[in-house]
């Protein structure tokens, strides 16, 4: 292959050219959402999750629904109708109504990105660099929608944006280019550093104006003032994939990483364990170390899936529980966790059994480092 190169501008030699000036000087991760694309799902594997106002709950990998309000319910689901170029996107369905928002009322689904992925934009200080945020959307409701963009560690700067979607149930690109905030606390360590939201509808008092920064007092802004709502049309559907947030003012093709790269990047903040060898310590009590699939962002919590987790040995029958193991230690390396629940009786003490999942007692275990 022949490539010519003039500054910023790369040609190849079938005269296609790619502009690597908005990447920071390079193609390495252009793109700061993780999983824009939808495709990966560990906790769902494709099915559906109710976010209500006691439900707020990470769907698809580092997809957050939120449903600050008593009325509202919508799920949220990895589909497979998606846009040319894509095979997956973020669906979100509206179950019970919410037409009249009153005062603190917010409906929105949002990425958390974390403060080292954004620590070269240099938000907070003169130096703060433009990005564009672009993704694909598709509606059976048109009209204007918001969204907005807030600082994770104090929530007191908040950047709203719209969109027009123009024709039901078909898919449309968007673009927003959002001028760098030159105040402001914006966290460049393993903390928050960005809220990413995308309003399904919010009462005036979650919403700022479009297209500025504008100083909020610490409540969670997810849109925009004019912006239309989803929440308040039962039945509603929208879908979105291809989110891409990059520097520089303007949108370029999407950041397309391999499944193995994205997966990765998902398991810094969430693994789910599947197998693994756990030691009796006497004939109650079940200790097991496991090492993680990758440097989490920080020590991790640690639950299950639904169902019950099932342990058993070469020797004797299996052994079942429903309850949830509890970490005894821990970093972000590596877990140990403590199997002392109730079910487990006449265990050898010293003995080696197995946690593995079988189709009578399907629960794996959850470890979370989520923002």
């Amino acid at each position: 292959m022949t490539t010519t190169v003039s500054g910023s501008q790369i040609t190849f030699n079938d005269n296609t050219t790619q502009n690597t000036s908005a990447y920071g000087g390079g193609f390495a991760f252009r793109n700061r959402i993780i999983n824009g694309g939808m495709v990966i799902d560990q906790r769902n594997a494709g099915a559906s999750v109710t976010i209500n106002s006691s439900t707020g709950a990470y769907t698809l990998d580092r997809w957050e629904g939120r449903g600050e309000a008593s009325q509202g319910v919508y799920t949220m689901q990895q589909s497979s109708t998606a846009p040319t170029g894509f095979n997956k996107s973020l669906l979100v369905t509206v179950t019970t109504a919410d037409s009249s928002l009153a005062s603190g009322d917010n409906y929105y689904f949002r990425q958390i990105v974390e403060g080292f992925n954004i620590a070269d934009l240099g938000w907070g200080t003169a130096s703060a660099q433009t990005v564009t945020l672009s993704f694909w959307v598709r509606s059976s409701l048109t009209g204007t929608f918001g969204g907005a963009i807030t600082n994770a560690s104090t929530s007191t700067r908040a950047y709203g944006f719209t969109y027009t979607i123009s024709s039901a149930n078909t898919w449309e690109q968007k673009t927003i280019t959002i001028t760098g905030d030159t105040t402001g606390t914006w966290n460049t360590d393993n903390s928050g550093g960005m809220f990413i939201n995308f309003s399904l509808g919010a009462n005036a008092d979650r919403q700022t104006t479009a297209n500025t920064w504008s100083a909020i007092s610490s409540v969670i802004i997810s849109g925009a003032t004019g912006e239309g709502s989803i929440i308040g049309t039962n039945g509603a559907t929208f879908y979105i994939t291809g989110v891409q947030l990059e520097k520089g003012s303007t949108a370029t093709s999407f950041d397309y990483r391999p499944y193995s790269a994205e997966l990765a990047m998902c398991q810094r903040y969430f693994q789910l364990i599947k197998f693994g060898t756990v030691i009796a310590q006497n004939t109650t009590n079940l200790l097991s170390n496991f090492s993680l699939l990758c440097q989490m962002r920080s020590s991790p919590s640690i639950g299950k899936t639904s169902g019950s987790i099932a342990i058993g040995d070469m020797v004797s029958a299996g052994y079942t529980t429903t309850s949830t193991p509890t970490l005894s230690a821990y970093d972000n390396n590596d877990i140990r966790v403590n199997f002392a629940l109730a079910g487990f009786t006449g265990l050898t003490a010293y003995r080696s059994y197995q946690h593995e999942p079988s189709s009578g007692s399907p629960s794996l275990i959850t470890v979370s480092a989520e923002l």
